[in-house]
This record gives C-alpha cells, structure tokens and sequence, in this order.
C-alpha cells in the first residue's frame, strides 16, 4: 500500500504574530517553523503505525513550499516517512494547494492520502474536500479512528451529539484530527536517517488562484480583568450588559 501525507508548515503557537506591508504580508522575522501539528501528531502519526501493522506499506510525504520548508520536511522523514517531495512553490490560495499536491497523487497512484483537519495558520480546513474533489475519490473529515482491513477502511469521527463511523474502499482522501494517533519525536537514528532520505523537488503546475489576501487585522488587545464580589450579584449583573454585552 502507498500512503502520501500531507505536511504544511506554520508558525509555532508561541511565535509573535505581526504584519508588514500595510498588514498585507506576514512578518516572517523571528519566527519558528513547525510541522502543523494535525499533519505530524495525526496523519503521520498514523501513517507510521500501519506502516507498522505492514512493514510493505510505503509513506511519501509532499509539502507546497520553497526552500525554506526542507527543514521541515526533513524531521517528518525523521519521524518515519520513506521518501518526500517539495513542490517548489509559496502560495496561501487552498485551491493552488490542493491542485499541486493533486498533480503529486495522480503521478503517485496512491492507496491513502492523509491529511491534517486543518493548519494552525490559516484554518480554513478545506485541503482535503478540494483534493478529493479534484482527484474523484471519496473523503471523510476530521477523523479520530482509523483502521483498514484489506481495501476497505472503516473511520470514526464526532458529530454534533455522538460518533459516526463511516466505510469506504480505497483510494481515499481523509483528514485527521486528535485522537486518531499519539505524538512521537524523532529519535537519533530517525534524524540520522533523514538526512539520505530522497526529497525530489518538482516545479509546480500552472493554476490559477481563487483567492487573494487583501490585508490582516490583529485582535483587539485584551482589557484588564474586572473581580465582583461574591455576594454583589447586582454588579455581576450591571459588567454583563453593559461593558461585556452579553445580556
């Protein structure tokens, strides 16, 4: 079985978030790169464990990204993948993604694609319906149980109110979300590895961009906390409605 997991990468959650060019771009200075978490703890994460139940199972790894993302790629392969490739492109345009990790499925032929539920940057959580679509293959999102008997793959995931299991045939794209795998680090003879592990380089394909990044916008600075006494419920009452607006 070929397996391809998808791997973004994001800011840490403790990097300082600013914006340069009239708050058209990202300010980049300072900041430390990760693996999104969805990507690494979930899909990867469980990528590796059926490589582990079938050790004939092959993991490849795609990222859209410059240069600047190898690293990234590089731990991933410390992790456990078996090979990466880098579409050698900087793009925010979910469509543009998914149409380039798309091209990369299509050459692969592969089993199982796994991706993350979302990124921590961005959120727009719409990696996975796109590839599916475009791919023509069935999807299932922000699974949390997956397992795979022969060619048929039985996934959990929460609704509103309780849990859904869901049947499909492979090929199939699903996205991941926590509890489908527990977190691993890289151990020594993962990162040594990495380092002669193939990562290809390819040359993106021409798409067009549905969207466009017209400017951010920081939240509100956080005010200064407010404590009632616990028997002035008046006053509780007074903060609610007319400064938090709540009531």
């Amino acid at each position: 079985m070929k397996v391809l997991v998808c791997i973004s990468k994001t800011p840490d959650t403790t990097a300082k978030i600013a914006f340069t060019e009239g708050n058209t771009k990202f300010d980049e200075n300072g900041v430390q790169w990760i693996i999104n978490p969805y990507d690494e703890w979930y899909s990867l994460v469980r990528a590796i464990e059926l490589k582990e139940q079938d050790p004939a199972t092959i993991i490849h790894l795609v990222t859209v990204g410059e240069a600047d993302s190898e690293p990234i790629i590089r731990k991933a392969l410390a992790l456990g993948g078996d090979e990466a490739i880098r579409v050698n492109l900087n793009s925010n345009d979910s469509f543009v993604i998914a149409s380039q990790i798309a091209t990369i499925a299509k050459e692969g032929a592969y089993d199982l694609i796994f991706t993350g539920k979302e990124t921590i940057d961005y959120n727009s959580s719409c990696i996975g319906s796109m590839l599916s679509a475009i791919l023509d293959m069935p999807f299932v999102s922000s699974a949390n149980h997956f397992e795979l008997a022969g060619n048929t793959a039985t996934i959990k995931r929460e609704i509103e109110g309780g849990e859904e299991t869901c049947e499909l045939n492979l090929p199939a794209v699903i996205s991941c979300q926590k509890g489908m795998a527990e977190q691993r680090i890289p151990n020594m003879r993962g990162i040594m590895a990495a380092r002669t592990k193939p990562l290809k380089i390819v040359e993106p394909t021409t798409v067009k961009a549905t969207t466009t990044i017209k400017s951010f916008e920081l939240p509100a600075a956080k005010t200064g906390v407010k404590l009632v006494e616990a028997n002035n419920m008046d006053e509780l009452v007074r903060l609610l409605k007319e400064e938090a607006k709540v009531i």
